[in-house]
């Protein structure tokens, strides 16, 4: 599995900005939307794309298309607020559902709700989450991508520890699947509750405001 921390004045202000208690849903949402379109410019490096033939005002010239629809699968609950800073930049990407939710006693993921295309064989899936924690939500849903036919799957989550790293690592070499993780940091640790220290909180709350 690639690692990509993007080291960008703008992503480490915003991301400051995201880590502040006081700052309000509303203000944190649009944080997350803009961040995330700035992480998945980093993350679509490997997008396919094709020659295209095209005529400007002064003469015809050949340029790029995207091959393809991209796949963007959030995990619900918080990777929806992560969905429009994606599509923003890809607004030709198709998108599938995950939902899982996390037992506070064993920290282990459950499968709620989940809408992807059966066969992902050769599809480009770009799966969005805010916070890489225990890593169990996201190597769930890499496993379903994977069961599915995807080889070619991109994480891309805001905040990520060093024990989430290692799980979806471990588990995206153990398969056929090409992977990349793009975040904008790696923080320190988990604490005995399975955050991310010293993170932001619980991004679906901070998002929505709504206990999970």
């Amino acid at each position: 599995m690639e690692l990509r921390v993007v080291d960008h004045p703008l992503v480490a202000h915003k991301l400051t900005h995201l880590r502040e208690e006081s700052t309000s849903s509303p203000t944190f949402r649009l944080l997350v939307a803009e961040l995330v379109t700035l992480l998945a410019y980093e993350a679509t490096r490997q997008v396919r794309v094709e020659q295209a033939g095209i005529t400007t005002p002064v003469a015809p010239t050949t340029g790029v298309r995207l091959s393809e629809k991209p796949l963007a699968v959030p995990i619900l609950r918080a990777g929806l607020g992560m969905l429009e800073g994606f599509t923003r930049l890809v607004p030709t990407a198709e998108v599938g559902f995950v939902g899982m939710a996390r037992d506070e006693r064993t920290l282990k993921p459950t499968t709620y709700a989940e809408r992807l295309p059966h066969d992902l064989s050769g599809r480009q899936c770009y799966v969005l989450d805010p916070m890489l924690a225990t890593g169990g939500s996201l190597a769930g849903c890499v496993h379903f991508l994977a069961r599915r036919g995807a080889t070619d799957i991109t994480c891309i989550c805001l905040l990520a520890a060093p024990e989430g790293i290692e799980r979806v690592r471990g588990l995206m070499d153990s398969t056929d699947v090409d992977g990349r993780l793009v975040v904008a940091s790696i923080d320190e640790r988990l604490n005995e509750r399975g955050y991310i220290v010293p993170g932001l909180g619980d991004a679906g709350d901070r998002l929505y405001g709504l206990a999970e």
